[in-house]
């Protein structure tokens, strides 16, 4: 156990009191590891959101457990706010619970507290470690802010002293997939601004925006093709920008380092040349888009690359998103390979794969309960986040949020709309991430926590069902403070004639959020026949038709920020064997079979290899079985594409923000 969770963990004694209060304003407890330290000792955390879906998880769950001496979930429960004050707690959680305060100032009492507000939970580990190691004195404002810079983000601003030294911080700092908080930003460009090599850069949001910063790379990288002598083609929509003047020393052995790492990710695009020069450097071709026959190269060592470098059982939830756009990207690449050249590759990709499945596996039974609980202000852990984060969005100034729901889109298929987008649609701004679906990932489950706000738990009644989406979207705003004529729902969106009605209804003033969810790509999975490789195919015609571009373009138009995302993905499966039980089994899917109770949970014949894996954001009654590895309960040897289950390709899903650039460049 590190010091920094032995500093936290050490606050509950856990022979104390069955439940606590923790008033954690700066959200010290919502750190994956504080919170598995938290488990293993015997506790449990739920957040106080709403007052009475807690105190029915808390009386159904905990307290008549204990009252009757059985067993509980845990031995104790901790009811965590995220501010000072218990007043807004019913009186007898007050009489009954040990009161714990958890506060930055607290526990770093040699930095500055206002410099210390805006990083977030998971820099704190790395942050007390140093405190405790190097803080030898008092620090002020800007000292924190250096302080801070160095031994966490390991940018020591006084030792950038040229342009190389400057975007190799850049590139690092992106290549983590982290962003500095604006006040640390700030703090780099005041102390670059003296130095003349920087009068000209916009440092602040280079630092602090990576999706400009990506657009500053690509387009400079276009710049650096161009005086190595390559003749870059020029990609349809595509018009010079300030960005594009930057000019990156690519050549130095420093920048060198991370730009093959950003080509292979997808977060920078190869350039078509027409033709490149006898001496072009062999390190620069990785962002150079390849025929046929190299790019299946690429997708076989980029397969052997991410079977080599996965996340290990002690990683971040990040870890796992920067691995799922990975894999994303490479399948992506793997799916637009001719059939014969793809066929050749197969097994590198189907290795990477299987090797990603189940080092996740062994990740999600130790640290998936504790996903729920964590801090979503930077971006949504899970999809029951989103709709707070929107409100959080919402506060910061984007009044008018669009949720854009891709029924089935996995992250490698995504990749195939970002391509496409970026190649049409040159005034938008894409940043990308990823966030968690629900266990099991079947829509009715998943979906729903994303226009509900809530745990499966807590809407129960109707778990096997979508028709509530409508009234728990609504319920959620407009608890948040909105009308209900400012919110709407709209589901069943897949062509371009329903568009215009789809544009009528946000060109109303009064709207303020809407949730849209597109079915197309779930309908094309639930039909195919020809595997992931034949939905590629039918996606990219349904790109062609144009639909997805418009529908973006026409929100933007109407002042939204929006989010893309999806409530699952989809998965290339084979059959183990049916399951032929009747009515046992509640929901039966391919990936997945629900049971209401540990009799008929474990009534799946012993001969088809399956899995029980229980969360406790679920219904009690509501037990998952899962076949092992990528199996399906259908006929053994069947070929299909189906969800429901733990894979990386259903259970990762994209998480998007699509904004117009020139609002962004006025900020």
């Amino acid at each position: 156990m590190s010091a920094w969770i032995d500093r936290i963990v050490r606050e509950f004694p856990s022979e104390l009191s069955r439940l606590w209060i923790a008033c954690d304003p700066d959200l010290v407890l919502l750190d994956t590891h504080v919170l598995q330290a938290l488990r293993e000792r015997g506790f449990e955390l739920l957040s106080f959101d709403d007052s009475i879906a807690f105190r029915a998880e808390y009386e159904d769950r905990f307290r008549s457990a204990w009252d009757q001496g059985l067993k509980a979930p845990a031995d104790a429960l901790i009811l965590h706010l995220p501010s000072n004050g218990s007043d807004q707690l019913p009186w007898d959680y007050q009489r009954q619970a040990r009161f714990v305060r958890l506060g930055l100032a607290d526990i770093f009492q040699k930095l500055s507290y206002p410099a210390l507000r805006d990083i977030g939970p998971e820099h704190y580990e790395r942050l007390f470690e140093a405190h405790q190691a190097h803080a030898t004195q008092v620090l002020g404002d800007a000292a924190t802010k250096d302080f801070i810079l160095t031994h966490v983000f390991r940018i020591a601003p006084i030792l950038i002293d040229d342009e190389t030294a400057f975007w190799r911080e850049v590139l690092r700092l992106h290549l983590r997939g982290e962003v500095l908080p604006a006040s640390l930003a700030d703090r780099i460009a005041a102390t670059l601004k003296a130095k003349p090599s920087f009068a000209q850069l916009p440092v602040k949001r280079l630092f602090e925006d990576r999706a400009y910063a990506l657009r500053a790379i690509q387009g400079s990288w276009r710049n650096y093709l161009t005086i190595a002598g390559a003749s870059a083609a020029e990609m349809k929509g595509e018009t010079s920008s300030v960005e594009d003047q930057f000019v990156i020393p690519f050549d130095h052995p420093d920048i060198r380092m991370g730009i093959d790492t950003l080509f292979l990710e997808g977060a920078l695009t190869p350039v078509r040349c027409a033709s490149l020069p006898a001496d072009f450097p062999s390190w620069a071709r990785v962002g150079i888009a390849k025929d046929s026959s190299g790019q299946a190269q690429f997708v076989a060592e980029n397969a052997t690359n991410v079977a080599e470098s996965l996340p290990s059982v002690d990683a971040s939830h990040r870890d796992w998103f920067a691995l799922a756009r990975r894999l994303g990207e490479l399948l992506h690449q793997y799916f637009g390979l001719p059939a014969d050249l793809a066929d050749a590759v197969a097994q590198d990709v189907r290795q990477a794969q299987d090797a990603a499945d189940d080092q996740l596996q062994d990740w999600l039974r130790r640290h998936f309960a504790d996903l729920p609980s964590l801090a979503a202000a930077n971006g949504p852990v899970m999809l029951h986040h989103v709709p707070r984060y929107l409100t959080y969005r919402r506060g910061k100034g984007c009044a008018r949020q669009a949720l854009l729901l891709f029924d089935g889109l996995s992250i490698d298929q995504w990749c195939q709309l970002r391509r496409r987008l970026t190649e049409r649609m040159s005034t938008i701004e894409i940043e990308e991430g990823a966030c968690f679906a629900w266990l099991p990932s079947l829509t009715s489950v998943s979906r729903q926590t994303v226009f509900s706000g809530l745990k499966p738990r807590e809407f129960a009644s109707s778990i096997d069902t979508t028709s509530k989406e409508p009234s728990l979207w609504a319920k959620f705003w407009q608890e948040a403070g909105l009308r209900k004529n400012e919110i709407t729902y709209q589901k069943g969106i897949k062509h371009r004639d329903q568009l215009p009605a789809i544009e009528q209804l946000v060109a109303d003033p009064a709207i303020k959020v809407a949730g849209i969810v597109v079915d197309m790509v779930d309908e094309i999975v639930h039909g195919a026949t020809l595997g992931k490789r034949g939905i590629a195919s039918q996606i990219e015609n349904w790109c062609d038709t144009g639909f997805v571009e418009q529908l973006i373009e026409l929100l933007i138009n109407q002042g939204f920020e929006i989010h893309l995302t999806s409530d699952h993905g989809n998965v290339d499966a084979v059959g183990i064997g049916r399951l032929n039980q009747g009515v046992l089994s509640e929901l039966r899917g391919e990936r997945v079979r629900i049971y209401r109770s540990d009799d008929l949970a474990a009534s799946v014949p012993e001969n088809l290899e399956a899995v029980r894996f229980d969360l406790p954001g679920l219904p009690t009654d509501f037990l998952p079985v899962y076949p092992k590895g990528r199996g399906a309960f259908t006929g053994a040897g069947d070929q299909i594409v189906a969800h429901g289950g733990m894979s990386v390709e259903e259970l990762i899903v994209p998480f998007i923000r699509i904004s117009s650039k020139s609002l962004n460049d006025e900020k």
